[in-house]
């Protein structure tokens, strides 16, 4: 299923003003394979996965991701090919979707490939559709995002992002804001992709972790506290934290 690491975090610190947020992150995600981040609030989840692809600044380590190597200072204007050729290979979904309202469904999807890829409209246009008929959307490519459903501009979300053919998928608590109904139907949806992608989830839902995961990694506080096979992870972890925290007992 893998044959290397896709994903490599060395040592990796960010800062937030003077409060250091994550407090040296060692960590690698290998092709195939999907991980989930698991932990309490403010414990540097959504900020490790900014950093992987530089939206948040680091201050100390590496990250090697599809093939680049990130480093502390770089830059928007001076470091722009290098973050372009990252950010082209790393799909980030967010949260709270962030689809272009005045875009339909088939427009928020070709937008990226048209401008940052270079595509011309019909074969934007081709790949878009394409993209949403595989995420259950196909009827749905004239819908605004107003009109949709959470979970339905979710998947839009999740088609944008495969439309720049990305190697990796970071998905920030991709689930938390949906139904039980749309909740599944994402997850299927995860595991349907880990085929061709490697993943990297936050989420605050353990059984989804346990459900969409190959393995898990749990931060308190910025710390990497524990990181192995989700199954050995929540039926027999090495730390204390983890296990309180993975049984409902943490705090």
């Amino acid at each position: 299923m893998s044959d290397g690491p896709v994903v490599t975090a060395r040592a990796l610190r960010t800062r937030r003003g003077q409060t250091e947020v994550l407090h040296g992150i060692d960590l690698e995600v290998r092709r195939g394979e999907v991980l989930a981040i698991v932990g309490p609030s403010g414990g540097g989840k959504t900020t490790l996965l900014r950093a992987l692809n530089y939206l948040t600044p680091f201050h100390a380590g590496e990250v090697e991701i599809a093939g680049h190597r990130l480093v502390p200072g770089m830059s928007e204007r001076t470091d722009a090919a290098v973050l372009r050729a990252v950010r082209t290979r790393v799909g980030m979904v967010f949260q709270a979707f962030h689809l272009f309202p005045h875009l339909t469904a088939l427009g928020n999807v070709t937008e990226a490939p048209r401008r940052v890829l270079g595509l011309g409209a019909a074969e934007a246009e081709a790949r878009a559709q394409a993209l949403l008929a595989r995420v259950g959307l196909a009827e749905h490519a004239a819908a605004h995002p107003h009109t949709l459903s959470g979970g339905q501009q979710q998947r839009v979300a999740i088609a944008r992002a495969l439309a720049m053919e990305p190697v990796v998928l970071l998905l920030d608590e991709p689930t938390s804001a949906l139904d039980p109904i749309a909740t599944q139907s994402i997850e299927e949806l995860v595991q349907e992709l880990k085929r061709e992608f490697t993943v990297v989830i936050v989420t605050h839902n353990m059984q989804q972790a346990a459900r969409v995961s190959d393995f898990t990694a749990f931060f308190y506080l910025g710390e990497l506290v524990e990181h192995d096979v989700t199954t050995k992870m929540f039926t027999a972890p090495a730390e204390a934290r983890t296990e309180a925290y993975v049984t409902g007992r943490f705090g």
